[in-house]
């Protein structure tokens, strides 16, 4: 077995989960996957891979599923990243995610939060994209919990690599907050210059 690890392929392949193991170490995000509690699955095309969902996204009951894929958003582990990242996006794509998501919101909070505190800039991109997701299918219904993330996010300005991202998240988030959300922003990250200026 020791052996198998000195092998330069060993070195070469992603780190990989196999979802059908026994080991105790499974996350909340891979049990739920592996069990089929989140009911799509991984297509592994030629170019690129993709998510084909056991039943229609515009039947699908949100409650827990995107829950599910929120607290996949800090997996490294491929393939899970791809699936959770790409089932929050196919998700919040639906025209009819709103009121699917609205009540929903409170327990989609501290998954994200997690997420975007991560040192893996991976994990926090991705958080960060599902944030501006979120904003953009609920609108000023995220306002009274954005102060959550806003301490996060204003360490992160201070980043030249992720100045930018923040940024442009935290125009959508004016953009689809109510008239009092500019206050708020500026309450935490007083260098954000408003979209409307």
């Amino acid at each position: 077995m020791a052996a198998s690890l000195n092998r330069p392929s060993a070195k070469l392949c992603p780190k990989t989960i196999d979802p059908f193991s026994t080991s105790p170490n499974k996350s909340p995000f891979l049990n739920a996957f592996s069990s089929g509690r989140i009911p799509c699955r991984l297509v592994h095309g030629s170019v690129k891979n993709r998510l084909a969902w056991n039943t229609s996204i515009d039947d699908l009951n949100y409650d827990p599923v995107v829950v599910l894929l929120a607290e996949g958003l800090r997996e490294t582990a491929h393939p899970l990243p791809f699936i959770s990242r790409q089932g929050f996006t196919e998700l919040m794509s639906n025209v009819n995610a709103a009121p699917k998501v609205i009540p929903l919101l409170p327990n989609l909070i501290n998954p994200i939060k997690l997420a975007l505190s991560s040192n893996n800039d991976e994990i926090f991109e991705g958080a960060l994209t599902a944030l501006t997701q979120l904003s953009t299918v609920v609108k000023s219904e995220l306002d009274k919990y954005l102060k959550t993330y806003l301490s996060i996010l204003a360490k992160h300005m201070s980043n030249r690599k992720h100045r930018d991202m923040v940024n442009n998240a935290l125009n959508v988030f004016e953009e689809n907050g109510d008239k009092d959300i500019l206050i708020i922003i500026k309450s935490k990250i007083p260098t954000y210059c408003s979209i409307h200026m």
